[in-house]
């Protein structure tokens, strides 16, 4: 039986609704339903990994509106960039035999040998850390990088067999961190908008997975628990500021 997988609407929101609307694709993919969907940031954003201590926000980071992912890692400055983020549920169906980092990654990968830039993905014994606080100074296992510079890089959390993971991929160079060229600055030629990036990458997915994706929308119960989870976490300095 083929499995079908919901794609939710392309939007753009502020780093409280996005890491919401993340967290209650986890919840649905609990319930039985498996969703994927791209996203852009409303403004320059500083997400910090859950574990991260509020006071790494220093420098440039600190002018930046920020939130706190509910996945590990280091900290991402959202810019110029393209998000997705992929909700499985528990079950063998939704299993693959690639790590679904690396998979999402190779995914990635082809898109970008479409249009013909090379990448490169990171294998073990290859990892490196370049700099502190931020995530993409930090090479590891399955990163893409173009010219020697990371792309993209994933994060995943696990509850009760269900998967969130979600990714950032790097268009273009940010003022904010102008250490990190985009895929655009190491290959200008590549002129894909973020939408027409999330629709290439759609349709790479299913043909990557044979699963078929159906065009969805939230539901009214998810949106209701969207606007709870974004005040009493994402919107909540308290929550924010917990570390």
């Amino acid at each position: 039986m083929q499995q079908i997988i919901r794609l939710l609407p392309f939007a753009s929101a502020d780093g409280a609704t996005n890491m919401a609307a993340d967290e209650v694709m986890l919840e649905s993919a609990i319930e039985g339903v498996a969703s994927l969907r791209f996203y852009t940031w409303a403004e320059p954003t500083l997400s910090l990994g859950y574990f991260q201590s509020a006071a790494e926000r220093t420098g440039r980071l600190a002018a930046l509106a920020w939130v706190r992912r509910a996945t590990g890692g280091a900290a991402i400055v959202h810019h110029h960039e393209l998000t997705y983020a992929l909700a499985l549920p528990p079950g063998k169906q939704w299993t693959s035999t690639e790590n679904w980092i690396c998979r999402m990654h190779h995914i990635l990968q082809r898109v970008l040998c479409s249009h013909g830039i090379e990448s490169h993905a990171v294998v073990c014994g290859e990892e490196q850390k370049l700099g502190p606080v931020v995530c993409f100074l930090h090479q590891t296992a399955g990163d893409v990088l173009i010219s020697g510079s990371k792309v993209a890089g994933s994060a995943q959390r696990k509850m009760r067999g269900a998967l969130l993971q979600h990714g950032s991929i790097l268009l273009h160079r940010s003022e904010y961190v102008p250490e990190l060229p985009g895929i655009r600055d190491a290959a200008p030629e590549f002129r894909l908008s973020p939408q027409q990036l999330a629709d290439e990458l759609c349709a790479a997915f299913a043909d990557d997975t044979g699963w078929l994706i159906q065009p969805g929308d939230w539901t009214a119960a998810e949106q209701h628990r969207l606007s709870v989870i974004r005040e009493e976490k994402y919107a909540n300095p308290t929550w924010n500021e917990k570390r």
